[in-house]
């Protein structure tokens, strides 16, 4: 039995996409940072569905020596690995002027640097014909707003790993890149409604996306029905119209 591994798996795109390779047919690691009931949920939910086998492991992607105790963790759990799913992302939506070099790093550390931590640690546990996938942003391409500039930094910069890191990896291992649009998650569940309407507004779709529908695209992306996609970037976001 195949396993992935997902970081931020305890919620949202991250809990979506452990339970959709879980029916998929892997064994499941549900890499979280503080949340553990909410990663316990999803393992109940995963192991009353599949005959997958889970495990939770804390980390804060952020800091190497934490990414680097949860890969042993795994290992030790599962010998090697088949996919790896970076999800786990912050964001902080500040003004630039109020927004400190403390949160900016912070922001770079996780979005960016974790990606970085856990790609480095995990390929020589990864089986040839193994996939990495990345969970970047629009905010990485040419959605703007001004208030997570180091957000749209970080999901920049996941974009030009994943090209740079797809003729390392290949042809053994794929890497590819997800581009999340607006969805219903809860890092954006505290965003105004009328906000949200108006953003809503400019999505062809006419609605947030649902965090299984990019669990789907990872689900397609890992399988062999996408074995000569690597380095891609592909854009899930309804069509949205709405960069400055």
């Amino acid at each position: 039995m195949k396993t992935a591994v997902i970081t931020g798996g305890s919620r949202g795109l991250g809990a979506a996409t452990a339970k959709r390779l879980a029916s998929d047919g892997y064994n499941i690691a549900i890499i979280y940072s503080t949340n553990r009931e909410s990663a316990k949920d999803v393992v109940r939910e995963i192991e009353s569905q599949t005959n997958s086998k889970v495990i939770i492991i804390k980390a804060d992607i952020g800091n190497e020596e934490s990414v680097k105790n949860a890969v042993n963790q795994i290992i030790k759990e599962f010998g090697s690995i088949d996919v790896l799913v970076n999800n786990a992302g912050i964001v902080y939506d500040l003004p630039f002027t109020k927004k400190s070099s403390e949160k900016w790093q912070r922001t770079l550390d996780v979005n960016l640097n974790g990606v970085y931590y856990c790609t480095k640690h995990f390929m020589p546990h990864i089986n040839n014909g193994g996939s990495v996938i990345n969970i970047s942003s629009t905010n990485g391409i040419d959605t703007f707003h001004p208030d997570s500039i180091d957000y749209d930094v970080s999901k920049a910069g996941v974009i030009m790993f994943t090209k740079a890191m797809a003729r390392d990896l290949a042809p053994n291992i794929r890497i590819n890149c997800v581009a999340p649009g607006w969805f219903d998650t809860d890092i954006n569940a505290d965003l105004p409604k009328d906000y949200v309407q108006k953003e809503s507004e400019k999505i062809a779709m006419g609605r947030f996306g649902k965090p299984e529908e990019i669990a789907s695209v990872v689900s397609f992306l890992v399988s062999e029905d996408a074995k000569f996609m690597t380095g891609s970037v592909v854009v899930v976001d309804g069509g949205y119209g709405g960069a400055v």
